[in-house]
């Protein structure tokens, strides 16, 4: 079996996951990511949302680890991956980590939320500023759940968003929006 691409986007996500860097994502590394951007965002660990977000996590979890043994491999995690996955339970969990750092509930999340939400996840926060400045179309200072959403997808299945930039090791490629 030869080594998978440090370049493609699932390896990327796979390594950000991967908090302890051992090689495999555990239960616990996986959850503690809901916890981390409770704390980030200043949201009490017993908030509704944050129970949300931990039940949907659990959700993606299970649905991860295909030979249930409480630690997702690359090879299970790249078998797994994909428009399927994402849609059914990838969209929930990213989506209540959002919701997570929407402390207003609008919808729309500020660069410094934005960042915040994505350090707080695993990723850099000068790459995740960069991916912000790119998926701020509009230059309103504000990104939208369905265009965070929907560049994740992007990034997940093709590799070619720019959330790219989020993921480290890559230039956020321009959005094209129709």
């Amino acid at each position: 079996m030869s080594s998978p691409g440090f370049d493609s986007p699932q390896y990327r996500i796979f390594a950000m996951l991967d908090v302890d860097g051992d090689g495999t994502i555990t239960h616990a590394e996986y959850l503690a990511r809901v916890d981390r951007v409770a704390s980030a965002m200043g949201r009490d660990l017993h908030h509704p949302v944050v129970a949300a977000s931990r039940a949907a996590h659990e959700a993606v979890f299970q649905d991860m680890d295909g030979d249930r043994d409480g630690r997702v491999t690359f090879e299970e995690y790249r078998a797994w991956v994909g428009h399927d996955a994402f849609e059914r339970s990838c969209r929930p969990a990213l989506g209540s980590l959002f919701d997570i750092a929407d402390t207003d509930a609008d919808g729309r999340l500020s660069r410094d939320d934005f960042v915040r939400l994505r350090t707080a996840a695993g990723n850099v926060g000068t790459d995740a500023a960069a991916a912000f400045d790119v998926l701020d179309t509009d230059d309103d200072g504000l990104l939208e759940r369905d265009t965070y959403l929907a560049s994740i997808k992007k990034f997940v299945t093709t590799g070619d968003s720019p959330m790219a930039a989020a993921y480290g090791g890559g230039q956020p490629v321009p959005s094209t929006h129709s």
